[in-house]
This record gives C-alpha cells, structure tokens and sequence, in this order.
C-alpha cells in the first residue's frame, strides 16, 4: 500500500466525529481527529492491555504518518472502545 504521507493529526476534514462515553472525569469525550484519538487512548482509556486497545494505539500513530486513512484509525478505536466497555455514539458533522 502506498504511503499517504504525515498527515495534520489535528484536522477533523477526514474524520467523522464520536462521542466516548466514559466514566470518571472524562464523561463525555467527543472525538474528531486523530489528535483527539490518540488524547483519549494516551490519557483517559480505563486499561492499557486489551488486544484491539495495543491495535488501536498502532493504528493512530500509522495513520498519523500517513501509513493508513483516519476512518481506520477511527474504526480501530471504536474496536478498542468495544473491547472496554466503552459505549460509542456517533457524532452529527
């Protein structure tokens, strides 16, 4: 697959937004951008073993290089969200 490139893992024009419901100090964690994927997995995520949680840090940092395209990083959060316990409503854009 050929490579897409360091992307801005700010922007939010390629990712469609979710919302994290979590429990603690980050209810509600709205997610829009790869930047904001890898905040919730880094500092909010309530375990740091899950086999779809290590794929989905990978994920996000492959396509902040450009490796993958955002909706599969996006995707791979929501697996990992899954995994968690973390229920996932999809965001209006």
């Amino acid at each position: 697959m050929p490579r897409l490139g360091l992307v801005d893992w700010r922007r939010s024009d390629d990712f469609a937004p979710l919302v994290l419901v979590m429990s603690g100090e980050e209810e509600n964690r709205l997610v829009r951008s790869l930047g904001e994927v890898a905040k919730a997995l880094v500092v909010g995520w309530p375990t740091d073993d899950g086999k779809e949680y290590v794929a989905a840090v990978k994920a996000c940092l492959d396509a902040i290089r450009g490796d993958i395209p955002a909706n599969t990083a996006r995707a791979a959060l929501i697996r990992a969200a899954e995994e968690a316990g973390i229920p996932v409503v999809a965001a209006v854009h």
